[in-house]
């Protein structure tokens, strides 16, 4: 099912709808309101620089404030319910702000901005946390993508449609009250149609005191190294985000030579790149949360931030260009192609990140988790900005700042990956399976989501561990022949991994008893283990007979057992039916048809290795 189905379920529509009309609302009533100080209220120069420097922090202090209590909130109580008194205190704060904006009263509304600040930081848990509530695991990345899009559309728009109403001569300040008023309603009859989601942690212990529960919530933060590590990930998109964007007016005006047109043309591009990214990531993940593209995005906003350097450093020619004489200048596509790429590369590196914290944090910390999560944001977009005034203090131009945030991301994500190596072997594997085989997945649903289960497959090919590291929607533990694990540059992937490497007991019987030590303590732990029960890989493509060891694992520990089946590999790149006939082995069969078909599982008291191996074989059919 495409990810774009869930806009059709009431699972999710009702909420993408609320906080896609949230992020618009607050978008619009900014913007109109820098549009009201600038250019409707003929203040001075230094009047307009002060509202416009204080504007930002007043709306990002309540997320130093309350983002550990709003993550309380959002475990304690049933999220529903908050969301709707949250749009109906949307719905008071644009009632004053239209007092503001047709009164003219700018202290009213900076008052008003910093309770939408409140708004947006009591939301944010929720939004992140309700989602693994009402989605599938399958569905989760296309949900985050959708909500990734679908923020980053309503925010473009309601910048253009706030800045446009407020221009209006005359009557902009009260087209844009009611504009305002009439959305935050608009977005609390849509609450309304959003389902029950119960409470997490319904006997958490309400800690009233703003200061200690910040710093309890940055603890569970910190506790999964995996998850405080994809949390920075997420807190550096935002400095790397904010620096971009900051620099964007003064690289319109100055480097590209544009007016207003040109500069609302590249935020356009950026939002709609990182609205493509983030819709991509399920189709390019296989609807499974792939963190291997964090490191591909990554590896793209350093290569085109730099390229933005390149296309453009030096002091625009001409001024006033409006957006369409900008496009038909020389050099302004290069510029276009950057800017939506830096965007769709960003989508493929946040989205990730986000699913990854939601499936891998218990439940009844997900809202606690993103509120420490919102707290790191907020803590990196202030020295962003005081980031981005240094570097124009001394003389840098927007190009230049790009090219040092470009190249401090190469150091960040060296730093995530080296305290985190999982996310590199993702990036391996994905890149390595998806390069050479096309793979089709035939009953993932039968996965168990939780608790341990074995895990047997047929064995045909070198890649066979890899294709199933890629395509299961758990993290597994890998059983495998101990020369396999010892290959250079895979043995990275497979250290990383937690594969299992055995021996035969004639080889080595220290390093087979220890494998099968192992196998039952990741068993005893939970998790998946993943055994081929030929012992070696197919020497003619068809299947060997399966050896006791599954019953020695089963006579230990009975855990319930998953058959799976490939299917197209024998005769593709790095299985053995060349080097039987005596060819070269070269890739004979690139980018192999191949498929993955997994079974219910079934008890361990109703299986042998005989009647394993029998049901594989069926499972496999004659698709060797």
């Amino acid at each position: 099912m495409s990810q774009f189905a869930l806009l059709g379920s009431r699972r999710f529509a009702p909420f993408f709808w609320t906080q896609a009309l949230g992020a618009f609302n607050d978008s619009a009533f900014r913007n109109a309101m820098v549009m009201l100080a600038a250019f409707q209220m003929g203040l001075s120069d230094h009047e307009v620089s002060l509202y416009t420097n204080l504007a930002p922090a007043l709306f990002i202090l309540p997320f130093f404030l309350f983002s550990a209590t709003a993550g309380q909130l959002a475990e304690k109580f049933e999220k529903t319910r908050i969301i709707r008194y949250v749009k109906l205190f949307e719905i008071a704060a644009m009632a004053l702000a239209a007092y503001g904006f047709i009164g003219h009263h700018l202290p009213l509304l900076l008052v008003v901005l910093f309770m939408m600040g409140m708004h947006s930081t009591v939301f944010g848990p929720i939004k992140y946390a309700i989602l693994p509530q009402a989605l599938k695991t399958t569905e989760l990345v296309g949900g985050n993508g959708l909500v990734e899009m679908g923020t980053q559309m309503a925010i473009l728009i309601g910048m253009v449609v706030g800045n446009t109403l407020m221009l209006i001569a005359g009557v902009g300040p009260h087209f844009s009250a009611a504009l305002t008023i009439g959305v935050a309603v608009i977005g609390y009859g849509a609450s309304r149609f959003i389902p029950p989601a119960p409470a997490t942690a319904p006997d958490l212990k309400f800690n009233w005191n703003p200061f200690t529960e910040t710093a309890r919530v940055l603890r569970i933060t910190r506790e999964d190294r995996a998850v405080f590590n994809a949390v920075l990930g997420i807190s550096w998109f935002w400095f790397f985000g904010t620096i971009l964007v900051a620099q964007l007016p003064l690289y319109t005006r100055d480097n590209l030579g544009g007016d207003g047109t040109v500069n609302t043309l590249v935020l356009t591009l950026f939002s709609i790149g990182t609205g493509v990214g983030a819709l991509m990531c399920e189709k390019m993940s296989g609807k499974r949360v792939e963190i291997g593209l964090v490191p591909l995005g990554a590896f793209g906003l350093t290569a085109f931030g730099i390229d933005l350097f390149f296309a453009r450093s030096g002091s625009a020619v001409t001024r006033g260009l409006d957006w369409l004489a900008f496009l038909h200048g020389a050099g302004s596509w290069r510029i276009v192609l950057d800017l939506t790429l830096i965007g769709m590369f960003a989508g493929f590196y946040v989205v990730p990140l986000f699913a990854f914290v939601q499936s891998r944090t218990p439940r009844d910390r997900v809202s606690r988790v993103i509120a420490g999560n919102n707290i790191l944001n907020a803590l990196l977009i202030v020295i962003a900005s005081c980031f981005g005034l240094a570097l124009n203090s001394i003389g840098f131009n927007a190009p230049k700042i790009f090219l040092v945030a470009s190249l401090l991301n190469v150091v960040v994500a060296v730093y995530i990956f080296t305290l985190v190596p999982e996310f590199l072997m993702r990036f391996i594997t994905w890149v390595l399976v998806n390069t050479l085989y096309r793979i089709r997945v035939d009953g993932m649903k039968n996965l168990p989501e939780e608790g341990p289960a074995l895990l047997v497959c047929n064995h045909v090919s070198f890649m066979d561990p890899l294709i199933l590291m890629a395509n299961l929607r758990r993290p597994a533990r890998f059983v495998m022949y101990y020369k396999i694990f010892n290959i250079p540059v895979l043995r990275f992937v497979f250290k990383t991994a937690k594969a299992i490497p055995i021996a035969g007991k004639k080889e080595d019987p220290a390093v087979m008893h220890k494998a099968f030590e192992e196998v039952d303590a990741a068993l005893a732990d939970g998790e998946l283990v993943c055994i081929f029960p030929e012992g070696g890989l197919t020497k003619d493509g068809s299947i060997q007979t399966f050896r006791p060891g599954v019953e020695k694992i089963l006579e230990r520990r009975p855990v319930p057992v998953v058959p799976m089946a490939l299917r197209g590999l024998w005769g593709s790149v790095w299985s053995r039916r060349d080097s039987m006939m005596r060819r070269t082995r070269l890739p004979r069969r690139f980018r192999a048809h191949v498929e993955l078909v997994v079974d219910v599982p079934k008890a361990a008291s109703d299986v042998t290795a005989a009647s394993l191996e029998q049901r594989v074989q069926e499972l496999r059919g004659d698709m060797a």
